[in-house]
């Protein structure tokens, strides 16, 4: 199964993003927190600079929204050339048509589920999304602890996806480090966000490695035929 490890930029230096990057450019993919101080209470990074983000980064762009009204702006990151696009099930409107706007523009479109959202709901809409995104903490800041109490969305998403044969990545994202991802790995996720665990370790690249080896093996076994 790939495993891929996405830095969070949230915890990197603002002042020195294009550099930051390159720091991480052993990364499968850059996580860019996008908040908008009401879906969540903090605010980070908008359009304009996922725009430039977009022209500086070594690897594709994984947009995570945290933001209210998706259906009206989560397209826009698609136009800009996002890799890959997830808004939260909690402010969609129409989760599966804004799922498939994206995809029309040319994204993979995902869909986040909090702590507390069920994710029995979405386990039939499966064909619809490229991405679920399990939050192991409460969105909206970094440096949070992750929350095992999460992991069995995981076994319920990673059985599903192995019975449907689609190609859906099971992200979590929180509290994601050397100590934790072997737990969610097991539980079935495949692409991890981790932030503070990378930023702030001495060589990240290393640190990437060591996250996507200790993931690797602790690899759910269903994951081989996802």
């Amino acid at each position: 199964m790939p495993i891929r490890i996405n830095p969070s930029i949230l915890a990197a230096d603002f002042v020195n993003f294009e550099s930051e990057l390159q720091r991480v450019a052993n990364a499968d993919l850059m996580h860019i927190d996008i908040m908008d101080n009401h879906f969540v209470p903090n605010l980070t990074f908008g359009l304009a600079m996922v725009e430039r983000l977009q022209q500086v980064t070594p690897k594709p762009l994984d947009i995570h929204l945290m933001i209210d009204d998706p259906d009206r702006w989560a397209p826009g990151y698609a136009e800009a050339g996002a890799f890959s696009v997830t808004f939260h099930a909690e402010a969609a409107r129409d989760a599966v048509s804004l799922a498939r706007r994206l995809r029309d523009i040319g994204a993979r479109a995902g869909i986040a589920l909090k702590p507390g959202t069920p994710v029995e709901p979405f386990l039939d809409l499966l064909s619809e999304f490229d991405q679920v995104l399990v939050m192991t903490v409460e969105p909206g800041f970094g440096g949070q602890s992750f929350m095992e109490s999460t992991m069995p969305k995981l076994g319920l998403l990673r059985s599903a996806v192995a019975k449907s044969g689609l190609d859906v990545w099971l992200q979590v994202d929180g509290g994601i480090s050397d100590k934790t991802i072997g737990i969610a790995a097991e539980a079935g996720a495949d692409t991890f966000v981790a932030g503070s665990s990378v930023f702030a370790a001495e060589n990240p690249a290393a640190q990437i490695d060591l996250l996507r080896e200790l993931a690797r093996s602790h690899a759910h076994p269903h994951g081989e035929n996802a």
